[in-house]
């Protein structure tokens, strides 16, 4: 169970980890229900100020509370999240509630089913109590939407939680539960993980079945600890029908992270290839975890980025193209509903030609022919998982320009096209507090070595500085 800290008198339920929930369950130390109480009352105290919630249940949430209470007390659990608070983002439908991308131009239809990771999720006996935020289409990385509130950062509210997993972020770190779901298709679960100090792996590409599929979109876990990373992937990670792309079943052994650094091969990746300057303060957390590793044993080299000018430019070009795709189908009333930002973005898409976006989409297979190249002489590399310390809460990126929305994602994109894990993990803080976040990545399917790098890491880092507090009233 958990340890106290000599700072703390008492660990409230929400704090807890879904390990320390599961095993508390299990030794009648407290019930789902009061749990969920707990957090719902956390809840309370910080959603005015975070805005990270849609689609909030608590009603439900407390009907599936009271199942999986009885169900542990006549010691029958249904399955390994049984009781287990849990949030989902917006765009991974959920059974009877509107998916509406973060977009108010989407029109708010009920969804027929749960798709694959959030089917998993219940089915292991999860409270799903709520949906969380993000921004118009996902396309941004920033808490800033056209149909949900402002998102904004628990550790500064003036500050971006970064996106498009905005939502799950904020939530994560005010300590909404322990486990939340989001997507990343160039960083937007690692991004949010990086900016709020926590714990963010995008999956190796079809590790977790997602519908709808798409060249690099990933569903994975954002989490406060490793260990809980590892328990929601153990759920999440299992083929599904409706993705073509997932992989077959594959006897992973999610609890089997214990893995020593000592004379792995380890680049050590500060510029990416192009994008933003790195910030000095994220260049010292980068190093000293390079450094921790090296002092573990492994054999560190820095190594060159795998991005250029050209790759980026050429999925910024696809991605528009693939935006007014999308934008064009509206109606001109529907149209005006769209972020600005967004709108503006994505119908330059229209100016481009076939053969421009051709081009871009080639891309993807550049990025991944020099990332297969870079692993033929490394196990893992090591990288900021962003350039900046942080960015305005009300800005739709960290540079806000929307010819030039992409500057940010250098560290994160290349592993989305070459379909490598990738994880994020608190390297440490600025000197105002603020988290920096630290990014793994393994080669392809090595799932569980990431994981295992980011366990070592986080014994080698050592405790981080306490969650934010809700503000005082």
């Amino acid at each position: 169970m958990h340890k106290k800290s000599p700072e703390e008198a008492v660990t409230s339920l929400h704090d807890l980890s879904a390990v320390d929930l599961i095993a508390g369950y299990r030794a009648k130390q407290f019930s789902p229900s009061e749990v969920l109480e707990d957090v719902l009352a956390h809840v309370a105290a910080w959603e005015p100020h975070l805005k990270a919630l849609y689609a909030f249940d608590p009603d439900g949430a407390r009907e599936a509370a009271k199942a999986s209470t009885a169900r542990w007390s006549g010691g029958e659990p249904s399955g390994a999240l049984d009781g287990v608070p849990v949030t989902v983002k917006d765009n991974i439908a959920t059974k009877g509630v509107p998916v509406p991308l973060g977009a108010a131009s989407v029109k708010l239809v009920p969804a027929e089913k749960d798709a694959p990771p959030a089917a998993r999720l219940r089915e292991a006996g999860a409270v799903i109590f709520a949906k969380t935020t993000m921004p118009d289409y996902g396309m941004l990385s920033s808490g800033l939407s056209s149909f949900h509130a402002l998102a904004r950062n628990p550790w500064d509210l003036s500050k971006n939680p970064g996106g498009s997993s905005a939502g799950a972020g904020a939530a994560a770190a005010a300590g909404y539960g322990p486990l939340h779901l989001g997507t990343d298709i160039g960083g937007s679960v690692r991004l949010p993980a990086g900016w709020c100090g926590l714990v963010g792996l995008k999956p190796s590409f079809g590790r977790v079945p997602i519908d709808p599929t798409y060249v690099g979109r990933v569903a994975g876990p954002m989490t406060r600890t490793v260990d809980d990373c590892a328990l929601m992937m153990s759920v999440i990670a299992k083929p599904d029908r409706r993705d073509g792309m997932s992989l077959p079943a594959e006897p992973l052994n999610w609890k089997g992270l214990e893995k020593s650094p000592r004379k792995l091969r380890i680049g050590l990746m500060l510029d990416p290839g192009c994008g933003l300057a790195l910030e000095k303060p994220v260049r010292e957390v980068a190093v000293k975890a390079a450094k921790a590793f090296e002092s573990a044993g492994s054999v560190v080299t820095e190594v060159d980025g795998i991005l250029t000018r050209e790759m980026l430019d050429g999925l910024d070009n696809f991605w528009r193209a693939r935006m007014w795709d999308d934008l064009s189908k509206l109606t001109p009333a529907e149209q005006a509903k769209v972020l600005p930002y967004i709108f503006k973005w994505g119908e330059s898409g229209a100016k481009l030609s076939g053969v421009d976006v051709i081009r871009g989409f080639n891309q993807t297979m550049a990025i991944r022919a020099a990332a297969s190249k870079l692993f033929c002489e490394l196990d893992y590399v090591i990288s900021p998982t962003a350039p900046n310390v942080n960015f305005p809460a009300e800005w739709a990126s960290p540079i806000n320009d929307p010819m030039n929305p992409f500057e940010h994602i250098a560290y994160t994109v290349p592993w989305n096209m070459s379909e490598n894990p990738a994880v994020s993990v608190n390297g440490g803080f600025d000197a105002k507090g603020f988290p920096i976040g630290v990014q793994i990545v393994g080669r392809r399917f090595d799932d569980i070595g990431v994981l295992g790098m980011a366990k070592a890491f986080e014994g080698l880092r050592g405790a981080q500085k306490p969650w934010p507090k809700p503000p005082a009233k």
